[in-house]
C-alpha cells in the first residue's frame, strides 16, 4: 500500500513552508519563472518542461496549473520528496528519479522528444562549476530551437559592492517578511524522519536530506551568463531580482 493522500498533503504543505524561510519571495520567483514557460511555449499544444532539482515538485505543479496541457517532469534524487509529492499531487505531474549531473542522467528520463522548456528553483546551486557546464551543454542539447532554460537561484552580481547591497536589500526583504514560525531544513527532515509513514523511503539515505551530488559553486551572475553561452544559448539574461535572488533566462 502506498503513502496516503493525507500524509503527504501534510509534509508537502510542511515542505512549502519551511522554503519560504529561505526565499520569502519564492512565489513572487515561481511565478515569474511560470509566465516565462508559458510565454515560450504560447500555441504548442503539448509542450514537455523538465523541473530540475523540482522536490516534491511545488514549482512544477504551479507550471501543471497554468499550463493543463503541458507534460510536466518532476526529475529529482530524493526518493521520498518524490513519492510525497506523487501522492500529493496525483496524476497532475510524471516523475522521475535522477542525480542531475551524473553520466548519463537525462537517458534515464528517456524523453521522447525535444524539451521546450527546463527550469529549476534554488538547485542548480549545490553542482560543482564543472557538473554546472556540463548540464547547462546537455540541456542546450535537449532543448528545441527557441526553447528555454529558467534558472530561479541565489545568484551574487558581479560587483563586490553591488553584491553587498543585495545582500543587504535581500536580508531586509526578509526581515519585513519574515514569518517567526516556520521550521527550517534539519527540523523539517529530523521531524520526517521520525514519522513512521515515511521510514521506509527513509531507510538507508542521509537523514539530514542533504544532496547526493552538492559540491557547490560560487558563480557570480557573469559566470552564469558565461556558462550558458558557451553552452550554446544565444539569448541570455536575468529577467528578475530580489537582492541576490535572480531568474536568469537563456533561449536556446
Amino acid at each position: 500500500m502506498g503513502m496516503s493522500t493525507a500524509t503527504a498533503t501534510r509534509w508537502v504543505e510542511r515542505w512549502e513552508h519551511q522554503q519560504q524561510r529561505y526565499a520569502v519571495d519564492r512565489e513572487e520567483r515561481f511565478e515569474v519563472i511560470t509566465d516565462l514557460v508559458e510565454h515560450v511555449t504560447h500555441g504548442r499544444p503539448a509542450p514537455l518542461v523538465l523541473d530540475l532539482g523540482s522536490g516534491p515538485g511545488c514549482l512544477a505543479a504551479r507550471i501543471a496549473g497554468r499550463l493543463p496541457a503541458a507534460e510536466v517532469l518532476a526529475v529529482d534524487a530524493d526518493p521520498l520528496l518524490l513519492e510525497l509529492g506523487s501522492a500529493h499531487y496525483g496524476a497532475a505531474l510524471r516523475y522521475a528519479e535522477a542525480v542531475i549531473g551524473e553520466p548519463g542522467w537525462l537517458d534515464a528520463l528517456a524523453l521522447d522528444r525535444p524539451v521546450d522548456a527546463a527550469v529549476s528553483a534554488t538547485a542548480l546551486h549545490y553542482l560543482g562549476t564543472e557538473t554546472l557546464r556540463r548540464v547547462y551543454r546537455e540541456l542546450a542539447d535537449r532543448l528545441r530551437p527557441g526553447g528555454i532554460l529558467i534558472n530561479g537561484d541565489h545568484i551574487s552580481p558581479d560587483s563586490t559592492r553591488v553584491c553587498e547591497l543585495a545582500v543587504d536589500i535581500g536580508r531586509r526583504h526578509a526581515e519585513r517578511n519574515a514569518t517567526s514560525s516556520r521550521e527550517d531544513w534539519d527540523s523539517w527532515w529530523s521531524s520526517a524522519a521520525a514519522d513512521p509513514d515515511l521510514a521506509p523511503l527513509l531507510a538507508g539515505r542521509a537523514a539530514d536530506g542533504r544532496p547526493r551530488c552538492c559540491e557547490g559553486n560560487d558563480l557570480t551572475l557573469s559566470g552564469h551568463v558565461a556558462l550558458l553561452r558557451e553552452a550554446g544559448f544565444e539569448h541570455v539574461g536575468a529577467v528578475w531580482q530580489v537582492g541576490p535572488s535572480h531568474v536568469l533566462a537563456a533561449v536556446r
